[in-house]
């Protein structure tokens, strides 16, 4: 049975899309079997992740909206070797259709990825970087949670709120749902405030925090624009080093939870 883990902080530009790529990427190359759900409608999971516009025949809106199987929206990406569900920008209508529904909206895209589920090692959700109903969908889908957070000034700002969203929707819709894990992104050793923000960080969730952490590195920035992961764009750069560890550290953490149950 595969893990459903949505990457999620509804403050934009803390590398959750980053995030989401290139731990699949890593995953992936480390013989994992993985699928990308890009459920953030500027689709940049898609993009970053090097899925061809003429390829793209159904869409993560087509199977939440449209009634198409979960099967029939994934697409195969060759390198790095995983599985996608592509977003496109209709995906944003998405969130004022699911209001017209009255009952089970939280469970659309649930309903959808339990069938596929046991097809995979991870499944990996790229949530949008806001607190609506598409969010609500991607936590009541998850089992745990991966909450990417940047190294500055106003790092927490806005954390307290992304939690209490979580804790409602442990207790209205999938109280299983846990923390997988908080990955301090955009680390830069040579400044005070990165050291203060990660000791901040780490004093208040302890050993939620990942070990490894994502430094700020220009070659993570380059590589979606070339719709290559890290790993194909500079496999030798400080970011691909830093997802590889952090890839390592997931797949330790539950293959240890699956031995201590």
């Amino acid at each position: 049975m595969g893990k459903i883990i949505a990457i999620t902080n509804q403050k934009g530009g803390v590398g959750k899309t980053t995030t989401s790529i290139n731990l699949a990427a890593g995953l992936a190359y480390l013989k994992k079997k993985v699928l990308l759900v890009d459920f953030d409608p500027q689709g940049n999971s898609t993009q970053g992740i090097g899925a061809q516009r003429e390829a793209i025949k159904a869409t993560v809106y087509d199977m939440v909206m449209n009634g198409l199987s979960a099967h029939e929206s994934t697409m195969q990406i060759k390198s790095p070797p995983l599985h996608l569900i592509p977003a496109t920008i209709d995906l944003a209508g998405a969130d004022l259709e699911m209001v017209e529904y009255k009952v089970g909206r939280e469970n659309l895209l649930k309903n959808k990825l339990d069938t596929i589920k046991d097809q995979y090692d991870y499944i990996l959700i790229d949530c949008p970087p806001s607190l609506g109903l598409l969010n609500t969908n991607a936590l009541t889908a998850a089992d745990s949670v991966i909450i990417p957070v940047q190294c500055e000034y106003y790092a927490l700002e806005g954390l307290t709120q992304l939690l209490s969203t979580i804790r409602l929707v442990q207790k209205l819709f999938n109280k299983n749902l846990k923390i997988e894990g908080i990955l301090l992104t955009m680390f830069d050793a040579r400044t005070k405030l990165s050291i203060e923000v990660q000791q901040e960080v780490r004093k208040y969730f302890k050993e939620r925090v990942y070990k490894a952490y994502i430094p700020r590195n220009i070659k993570l920035s380059e590589a979606p624009s070339r719709g290559l992961s890290i790993f194909e764009y500079d496999i030798r750069s400080e970011g691909a080093k830093s997802y590889a560890a952090l890839a390592k550290e997931v797949i330790l953490a539950n293959d240890k939870g699956v031995n201590d149950e």
